[in-house]
């Protein structure tokens, strides 16, 4: 349970294919989000890598072997925790973890969740997507980090956002509930907000969503909109549409108050 406030910054990326020019626009956003006076960074999903899930497969072994030492290093030079987005971790079956992890200020891996909901989804005759083809999901149970410092976080990906049964798991002993993610432009126009909102509200935490904007490539289009929801569901930090950085404070008391407001928490009648 963390006993002060501070400052939390949700990265904003456009991701291409180079990884390199990827890192570095990374670096950078991360950097910037330290001079700030940011606590915590958040990357968003695939923020090291952005194309096809073929094209994910082919550079898996590469991009799983530098994005630890780009973490760990970026976050020892900075002295904060990055909440490092996620990215693909070969698997003995010839897939790969969706994985997502938090690096603390001295540059060691301190949690790490492999992404359990796969977005297998039909949006139309010409968008289509087939997670589960590449990517193996992860064992159905919650991962929380407990720091100190920061308070206690639940971990996932994106399309989790959509189950709120693990939110509410997660609820019981995290305060802040990490979301970064690569929402389409189709889904996110309508849900990305809402959906954030919910689990934001329902379950009396705050919300950090780092996430992906614009075009990646010929047809992929991702909706933006990084943020931080507080636990009575005011959004208190947006990136808009563009590549960048939005901050937000992470207040113990105001948690405290709404969850002595409404303390739904503890009104529930059914038991997961």
């Amino acid at each position: 349970m963390m006993s002060s406030s501070y400052k939390a910054a949700v990265i904003q990326m456009n991701s291409q294919t180079d990884l390199d020019e990827n890192l570095e626009k990374a670096f950078n956003l991360i950097k910037e989000a330290s001079e700030n006076g940011a606590l915590v960074a958040g990357l968003p999903e695939n923020f090291a890598f952005l194309g096809g899930l073929s094209m994910r497969m082919e550079r898996a072994d590469e991009i799983a072997e530098r994005i630890p030492q780009f973490l760990s290093k970026t976050a020892k030079d900075f002295g904060l925790y990055i909440m490092g987005g996620s990215y693909p971790v070969p698997t003995k079956e010839g897939k790969v973890y969706n994985h997502s992890t938090i690096y603390g200020p001295d540059g060691m891996k301190r949690s790490s969740y492999n992404k359990i909901h796969l977005f297998d989804v039909d949006l139309s005759e010409e968008e289509s997507y087939r997670e589960s083809d590449y990517v193996k999901a992860g064992k159905v149970e919650p991962v929380i980090y407990e720091d100190e410092t920061i308070g206690d976080w639940g971990l996932s990906v994106c399309y989790d956002l959509r189950f709120p049964e693990l939110y509410r798991i997660l609820a019981d002993r995290a305060q802040v509930l990490s979301v970064p993610s690569a929402f389409t432009y189709t889904t996110g126009q309508d849900h990305w907000k809402v959906l954030l909102k919910a689990r934001a509200i329902e379950n009396t935490s705050y919300i950090f969503a780092p996430a992906q904007t614009g075009t990646h490539g010929p047809n992929r289009k991702t909706w933006g909109h990084a943020m931080i929801i507080d636990p009575w569901g005011d959004i208190i930090a947006n990136a808009g549409k563009e590549p960048g950085v939005a901050y937000g404070e992470i207040e113990p008391s105001k948690m405290k108050i709404v969850r002595e407001k409404i303390p739904s928490l503890q009104h529930r009648r059914f038991q997961l």
